[in-house]
């Protein structure tokens, strides 16, 4: 992937929302839930410490995430929905 995140921040493709109720009912997009799942896809180096040490990530890449649901900014590149967060957005590994 040539886009690549920097510091302590992770790229990931969030999940698709939910189309239907498990009764069988159309959502409009109104009504669709925020996703707060998604798979990581690319991952920074790590921030930097006041000493110039580099700590690094836990997350890697094929990593299943939950993070918040207000988490991240979402960005589109070559055609496929993005979102960047840094890595202390992600609440927990699946």
């Amino acid at each position: 992937m040539k886009l690549r995140p920097l510091g302590n921040r992770v790229l990931l493709i969030p999940e698709q929302a939910a189309e239907k109720t498990a009764g069988g009912i159309f959502l409009p997009d109104t009504a669709k839930e925020k996703p707060q799942k998604g798979s990581i896809v690319a991952v920074g180096a790590g921030s930097v410490k006041e000493n110039g040490e580099r700590t690094p990530m836990e997350l890697k890449v094929g990593d299943n995430v939950l993070y918040g649901k207000y988490s991240g900014t979402e960005i589109t590149y070559e055609g496929e929905n993005y979102l960047i967060m840094q890595e202390s957005d992600i609440m927990a590994i699946l």
